[in-house]
């Protein structure tokens, strides 16, 4: 599919979004760190800036979109993070940073991020045949776990090359690059849903809770993925401190371990359009979500010397299981849904499933403190395994592939 122009494009820009999304969660706290002593509980603001539109816009975001043309929304989202990270150098020049300022950054780039992930689901389906959209999404969630895992090794490199500041200016470039190749795509845009033929904002959100909680397929999906993200989170939250204090693992070999999820990303993501092919994709969403998440089990076995090798096949296994998923869902929202209701439909399903990642960060904690860190990987990895059983229902085991639309269903 790279040798289609439209597509090229809009998979480079989004790539070099990601990356540099990537790279702003690791260098803006790195500088917040280095040159503003910035204290433990303004690091966890800074972070938490980063997810929390998810929750406060994420639903209005996927009415705007559908209102608005998407790559213009995807353009200006990059223009307003490049603008937000280039502020960070200008007022280190200045000797006007701050962390308040940094949070706003964080934070309101959170907010293009929100937009900027919703419109690009919206955008997909018109630059590509319905035939290729798995393809497609694959090849999108491959570059998404390629950036998330250069994209931090970047953020370092490029802080200790050539300074904390100077990278966040390196970052508001990615974005510059990302709108250019944004604007370069030459294709009809998708249909939107004009103001007038809404009454307002609030009930075109209520349509696309309405249609993602009362659809049969789309309702659990929506499910699993909160409950699935909940446990992930969870054992984020504590993963890295099992490793170092329960384990024993030195920095350097716990640096590498942290590369498995975007190594096994990117497998998943190359053979994910065969698995649909070979199973149907009703079937092969069932056997990633119910095959691949009780791998995570053999991660609270890790063990130093060659225990370690149980963190690897247990992390390898599950990211290739919950990329799968992610992959046949995006790829199904897509061509199911009404093409004026992507975007509510999208922003729904992911308020749902980004919305519980502080929850689960949370819960993380807190069972890592109540029960030993060790004890508390059992319980958030045994939570994950059941979650995929939120898909064992009727509509979703009773064929082999999904239904392509609404009125197919």
């Amino acid at each position: 599919m790279l040798w289609q122009r439209n597509f090229r494009l809009l998979w480079i820009g989004e790539t070099v979004n990601q990356t540099g999304n990537a790279m702003a969660l690791i260098g803006v706290p790195l500088l917040a760190v280095l040159f503003l002593r910035a204290t433990p509980l303004e690091v966890g603001a800074l972070a938490a800036c980063a997810y929390l539109p998810w929750l406060v816009i994420g639903l209005p975001a996927g009415a705007w979109v559908d209102r608005l043309e998407p790559r213009r929304v995807m353009v200006c989202c990059d223009i307003i993070s490049a603008i937000l990270y280039g502020s960070i150098p200008a007022a280190y020049a200045m000797n006007k940073l701050t962390i308040g300022q940094l949070l706003v950054v964080q934070l309101l780039a959170g907010v293009s991020s929100v937009f900027f992930m919703t419109a690009y689901q919206v955008n997909l389906p018109s630059l590509v045949k319905p035939e290729d959209l798995v393809e497609g999404n694959a090849k999108i969630q491959a570059s998404y776990s390629a950036a998330s895992m250069s994209g931090r090794g970047l953020s370092g490199i490029v802080t200790q090359v050539v300074g904390a500041t100077a990278s966040t200016l390196f970052n508001a470039i990615s974005f510059i690059v990302s709108a250019l190749c944004l604007l370069g795509i030459r294709a009809p845009q998708p249909e939107t849903t004009k103001p007038r033929q809404a009454a307002n904002l609030r009930q075109d959100i209520v349509r696309g809770i309405e249609l993602v909680f009362r659809d049969p397929y789309l309702r659990p999906m929506a499910i699993f993925g909160g409950l699935a993200n909940l446990a992930l989170d969870a054992n984020a939250a504590i993963v890295l401190v099992f490793l170092v204090r329960t384990v024993g693992l030195s920095p350097g070999i716990v640096g590498v371990l942290m590369a498995i999820p975007g190594i096994s990303g990117l497998l998943s993501a190359t053979i994910a359009r065969r698995i649909v092919v070979r199973f149907g994709n009703a079937r092969s969403l069932l056997l990633a979500a119910l095959g691949g998440t009780p791998f995570a089990l053999l991660i609270p076995l890790t063990q130093a010397g060659p225990g370690v090798l149980f963190y690897v096949a247990g992390v390898f296994m599950t990211v290739m299981g919950v990329t799968t998923c992610t992959i046949i869902m995006a790829t199904f929202c897509q061509t199911y849904c009404p093409r004026h209701m992507i975007g509510r439909a999208t922003a729904t399903m992911r308020f749902i499933t980004m919305g519980t990642s502080p929850i689960g960060a949370l819960a993380g904690g807190l069972l890592g403190t109540w029960l030993g860190l060790r004890d508390a990987l059992w319980a958030a990895l045994a939570f994950l395994t059941l979650s995929g059983t939120v898909l064992l229902t009727s509509a979703l085991t009773s064929s082999r592939d999904l239904p392509d639309t609404i009125s197919a269903a």
